[in-house]
């Protein structure tokens, strides 16, 4: 008797997606909109059942398949624009990273290119290459690379990767050579990036970012010098923000508003 072949990745992949389109809510849908700036695609699932049906998914697949099966329905989910078609592939397979290596890595790099909206590209930076990076040092050439690629999702990819390191102590010289990589940036998520990653870095390690930003303060963009001391004390806060009462937006003088 011949073992039972597996179906191709493609076609549970595909059986999700029709999981999520028949599952959505329309109104919830409609509600998502809101959070975004540009048309967006949304089954309109709320991210806690999200993550539920996600995992449930997982264990039956890794029961059946095995985790190299896995990354590849992972692989076919993550593309197209449907917002939870991607957020369900970093669910299946965030809380694993300590399993993948450089081959994994490798691939979550790769759909960067596939990236949309912030939804998605936080959802695979924060919990699959952020982790990593966080955990082996090899990978810690990545993101200055990124940084200085023209595409805004990989800088602001190359800003919140680093967020898991400074929540662990770790790389702050990184995070301050990521800020001067960052900080003439215009694009306005690139900015909330680089933003979200010194706030981080505030909480995590008070003392050493405020020294840190007092030396940049005059040579970052307003909106992220006030995003990185927003979870500063008062006196901290403005302490910082003092020299930086002058400055505007951040945009080169001759793109300010006369």
């Amino acid at each position: 008797m011949t073992a039972r072949q597996p179906k191709p990745p493609s076609y549970i992949a595909a059986h999700i997606r029709r999981v999520l389109l028949n599952g959505g809510s329309a109104p919830h849908s409609e509600d998502v909109q809101h959070f975004f700036k540009h048309e967006v695609t949304s089954r309109g699932w709320y991210t806690a059942e999200l993550r539920k049906v996600a995992r449930r998914f997982r264990r039956t697949i890794v029961a059946e398949y095995g985790q190299p099966y896995l990354l590849q329905v992972a692989d076919e989910l993550f593309t197209g624009e449907v917002l939870e078609e991607k957020n369900f592939a970093v669910m299946l397979l965030e809380g694993m990273t300590g399993s993948f290596g450089p081959d994994e890595f490798k691939l979550f790099e790769s759909w960067i290119d596939r990236i949309t909206s912030w939804a998605d590209h936080d959802a695979l930076v924060h919990y699959l290459l952020g982790p990593m990076i966080a955990a082996d040092d090899r990978y810690l050439s990545r993101p200055p690379l990124w940084a200085r690629k023209k595409g805004q999702w990989h800088q602001r990819a190359a800003a919140v990767s680093l967020i898991h390191s400074t929540r662990k102590h770790k790389n702050f010289a990184q995070i301050q050579a990521m800020t001067e990589l960052l900080r003439n940036s215009q694009d306005d998520m690139v900015q909330k990036g680089l933003g979200w990653l010194l706030r981080e870095a505030a909480k995590a390690n008070r003392e050493e970012t405020v020294a840190y930003l007092m030396q940049v303060r005059d040579r970052l963009p307003r909106f992220v010098l006030r995003t990185a001391c927003e979870t500063l004390p008062e006196p901290q806060r403005l302490r910082v923000l003092d020299r930086a009462k002058s400055g505007g937006s951040g945009l080169p003088q001759s793109k300010k508003k006369k």
